[in-house]
Formats: structure tokens, C-alpha cells, sequence
């Protein structure tokens, strides 16, 4: 189940908002926070690498290192569109409320494999951290942000003090987007990522969520289900997991 050449990776985990609002901002931020405690829970090192926060609630875009043996094989798992129903805690009038969320997963490049990137197809900018508690490192330019050039892949990193540290980190996520490039282009199995690259809204989720009518989880590429939800969201990914790996796998 986990043979794959990158399964035994570290991994990146990008969290996105899609259709719902504020509702979806939340939800992206409940994804996040679901994803570190199965990492916790798993005995993984979890680092953020970049959060924006919405204004009025949730997150804009986040995104976590998750760093020990096999973490991308397990992660890979949880990469696509992820739908909540609920009554909404922002609608005044309680009602039942939509949201989609993404999340994107990639493996760390290992020290071993080689990706080249030149200096003359990387732009690299650097700006002031915003957000809620960014105090403390919105004094200066510590945020940093690269663009490749070539491919037209940007990533940013803002969460350190130093610009070093967040240059250095914003390079290990370029470097794994563009060996990730790599691999699908080598693989040419398009049809799982463009899936997965839909538009995040109707049709296009991996698993559903409904805390109202009633309580499930559901996959919708296994068929795997829970009722109870509360333990889903708080890190019990296990079984999703297992399940999406056994038919991966074919077995």
C-alpha cells in the first residue's frame, strides 16, 4: 500500500477555501486543524509554514510540514475536495450552509534527489508578514515569496522571524512542487489530478461531512463511512485512510 517512490517522504499539506464564504474559510481552518492532530497523533513532527488568516473567521490559505518516515504515503490519502454540511455559526438565521474546502498534498524532495532550479528563472520577493500574531515579524521583510519562472509555480513562506529561514523553507516546497511536476508529467496519470484540480465546489468532493440532519462522514471514493463525526474531526483519519490505500492498492 505504500510502495509508491515518494511514499516515504515527508509531506506538505496545503489548505484552501473554496465555495461558502466565511463558511468556508472556517472549514479550511478545521481541516488544518484536523490534519496536525492525526500528524500528532501519528508521532509527526508538524511545522506551519505559511497561514493567512480571513478577517472575519477561518484561514485564506495555510500550509503545514509534516515531517517523518511514510507521511506522504498516509497524507497523499486526504488530497482533494473535502465538503462540510452544517447550520451555519455565521448565518443569524441558523440555517443549513454548504462549504468546500481543498487540500493539497506534496512530498518534501529528499536530500538524495536532485531538482536544479537557476538562479536566472526564480524571482524572489519579499514583503511584511500580516495577519493576527504577526506582531512579531511584520516589523521588517521577513516574508518571502518565489516565483519559478519557467513553470509559473509561486510559493511563499512568512511564518519565521528571519528571511533566511523562510527563504530556506519556501525553497524545499518549490523544490517539491517541481518534483511533483515532475512525476505526473513521467507518470502522465492526469486523470486522478485533474480530478483533484476541479473547481472546489458540487461534484468535485472526495469525501463529505454532515454534522445536519444528520451525523456522517463520508468517502466517496471507497464507499467508507462514520457517523461519529467528532472523532473524525479531531484526528481519527485512520480508517479513510486505510480504506483509500487498500483500493489504491487493489487490494
Amino acid at each position: 500500500m505504500l510502495g509508491g517512490p515518494a511514499d516515504k517522504l515527508n509531506a506538505f499539506a496545503q489548505f484552501s477555501p473554496g465555495a461558502g464564504g466565511v463558511d468556508s474559510a472556517d472549514w479550511a481552518n478545521m481541516l488544518l486543524r484536523m490534519v496536525t492532530r492525526w500528524a500528532e497523533r501519528m508521532g509527526y513532527k508538524v511545522e506551519l509554514v505559511d497561514l493567512q488568516e480571513n478577517d472575519e473567521a477561518g484561514i485564506k490559505s495555510a500550509m503545514i510540514n509534516v515531517i517523518g518516515e511514510y507521511a506522504y504515503g498516509y497524507l497523499k490519502a486526504e488530497r482533494g475536495i473535502h465538503r462540510l454540511v452544517r447550520i451555519s455559526p455565521f448565518d443569524a438565521a441558523a440555517r443549513r450552509h454548504t462549504a468546500f474546502a481543498a487540500i493539497d498534498v506534496i512530498p518534501e524532495v529528499s536530500e538524495e534527489i536532485k531538482i536544479e532550479i537557476k538562479d536566472e528563472d526564480l524571482r524572489v520577493d519579499t514583503f511584511r508578514a500580516g495577519g493576527k500574531g504577526g506582531q512579531h515579524v511584520n516589523k521588517t521583510d521577513s516574508a518571502v515569496r518565489l516565483t519559478h519562472l519557467p513553470t509559473g509555480i509561486v510559493v511563499q513562506c512568512q511564518n519565521e522571524r528571519s528571511q533566511h529561514k523562510n527563504k530556506s523553507q519556501a525553497m524545499k516546497v518549490l523544490k517539491a512542487r517541481l518534483y511533483e511536476r515532475e512525476m505526473e508529467e513521467r507518470r502522465k496519470e492526469t486523470e486522478q489530478r485533474n480530478a483533484e484540480k476541479k473547481e472546489i465546489a458540487w461534484g468535485s468532493q472526495i469525501r463529505s461531512y454532515v454534522l445536519a440532519p444528520y451525523r456522517m462522514v463520508k468517502d466517496h471514493r471507497t464507499g467508507f463511512e462514520k457517523g461519529d463525526v467528532d472523532s473524525v474531526l479531531d484526528g481519527g483519519l485512520d480508517p479513510f485512510i486505510r480504506a483509500y490505500l487498500l483500493a489504491t492498492a487493489g487490494g
